[in-house]
Order: C-alpha cells, then sequence, then structure tokens
C-alpha cells in the first residue's frame, strides 16, 4: 500500500489528484461502513432424468458479473454491494447439467464450432430484475429478494462470430423467450451477521429459480412447439422430450 502511494505521489500531479480521489471515495465508503456479500452457496443437481438435448449456454458479461449496489439513504443506514454473478454461474451450470443430457460452455467462436455439430440450441440467461428488502429499523435479520429472469434459446446458425474470437447476436434472433421470477427469504432471524442473512436469501432465491426453470421450461408454449418438431432428433428421443413435456 505504501509502495503504491509513493507511485501516486511521483507520477504527475494530475494523475495524483484523480488517483488520491479515488482513494477518498474509497475510504469514505470504508468509513460509512459499506456493505460487501459476494453469495456462495451449495447447488445439488436436480433428481431427474435429463432430457436428451445438448445445449449450449453463453453467459453474457452482465450475467457472469452481475451486482447490486444501494446506497445508503441517510447516515444511519449503510451502502449494499451484492455480488451474485459467481454464484449465478455455478449454480446455473449445475442446474443445467443435471437437466439436459449434455450442457457446453460457449465462451468464444473456437468452442463454437468445436461443437456445432452437436449442439440443438443456445440458451442466454439474464437477470431482469432484481430487489431486496432490509430490516433497517428492527434488530431482526431477516431479509427478502426477489430476482426476475429472462431466458433465450437461439438456433446456433444465429450466432455470428468474429475473428477476434468475439460472438454476438442479434437480440432479435431467438426462438423461444420468456421469463420467471424466483424469491428468497432468510429462513432464521438469529444468524451472525447482516452479511450472512443476505448471502442465505439469496441463495434460497437461486434454488427457488432452479425449481422454477426445472418445472416449466418443457412447459414453455415456444419451447413446446421446437420440441414438437423433433429437433433432428432420432424417433425415439423425440417421444422422450414430448412425454417430458406432458409430464
Amino acid at each position: 500500500m505504501v509502495a503504491r502511494l509513493l507511485d501516486l505521489i511521483t507520477s504527475g500531479p494530475n494523475k495524483c489528484r484523480r488517483s488520491l480521489s479515488v482513494l477518498a471515495a474509497v475510504l469514505l465508503m470504508t468509513a460509512c461502513g459499506a456493505r460487501e456479500v459476494v453469495v456462495q452457496g451449495n447447488f445439488p443437481k436436480p433428481l431427474m432424468d435429463p432430457l436428451p438435448l445438448t445445449l449450449g449456454v453463453i453467459y453474457t458479461d452482465e450475467f457472469s458479473q452481475h451486482e447490486i449496489f444501494d446506497e445508503a439513504a441517510g447516515r444511519a443506514e449503510s451502502d449494499w454491494l451484492v455480488k451474485t454473478g459467481d454464484a449465478q454461474v455455478q449454480f446455473w451450470n449445475t442446474l443445467l447439467s443435471g437437466m439436459f443430457e449434455e450442457v457446453l460452455l460457449i465462451k468464444d467462436h473456437k468452442t463454437l464450432h468445436a461443437h456445432e455439430d452437436k449442439i440443438d440450441a443456445v440458451i442466454v440467461p439474464a437477470v431482469a430484475d432484481l430487489q431486496y428488502t432490509i430490516p433497517l429499523h428492527t434488530n431482526i435479520k431477516i431479509y427478502e429478494i426477489w430476482m426476475k429472469y429472462r431466458f433465450r434459446l437461439i438456433a446456433l446458425e444465429d450466432i455470428h462470430d468474429h475473428e477476434n474470437g468475439d460472438l454476438t447476436i442479434n437480440p432479435d434472433q431467438y426462438f423461444a423467450d420468456w421469463t420467471l421470477t424466483a424469491y428468497g427469504k432468510t429462513p432464521t432471524a438469529f444468524l451472525q451477521s447482516d452479511e450472512e442473512a443476505v448471502n442465505l436469501a439469496a441463495v434460497v432465491a437461486l434454488r427457488d429459480a432452479g425449481a422454477n426453470f426445472a418445472t416449466s421450461f418443457a412447459r414453455v408454449p415456444d419451447v413446446v412447439a421446437w420440441m414438437s418438431e423433433g429437433m433432428q432428433a432420432s424417433p425415439h428421443e423425440s417421444d422422450e422430450i414430448q412425454g417430458a413435456a406432458h409430464d
């Protein structure tokens, strides 16, 4: 830290002023009691027979780095920074790999083309909204979190790659588009800290989202229509998919 400050001081007046301003802002947040939660939890695979599908999955930067910042409304309150990105990716990787025969993470054009002959479709999850409530005037540490997800299924040919490895998707090029909501509440007030209570509420919300996704996927009208077309599957696979859609 000392070496870093010396570097700032000897790097020129303009850079020094900017850097010290950032440092002051960080120290101010710390002094005001800013709360930070990096959501962590254990997420078991769903107990179900996987659908005979191979899905690619794309996690956008916005999704994999998702966080919510809530600025304090008064001196008696604290700023909150809740980071859900890592937990989101861990959770959906676990859930999807338990729901489908194979799930392939698509990071760039190399992985896209390496598996293009086996992928039936690509799913792109997004966090459409996240809200939470904090007990400001009580010692009861029960927190609530509401989440809204948006999912899109995209055909492989509608994902475009570039020479630098980047992938782009036309937001209007999808054949299934649906949302679902999830709710999480801290199940007990007797926790060690506010941060622990927020984390647990977020984990409960993620598990609720997974339960909703697992039970509703094969009932989404656009997904049902896609499954009805057979997706170039064998007759046996088509029967299995249709059976899942009507369970």
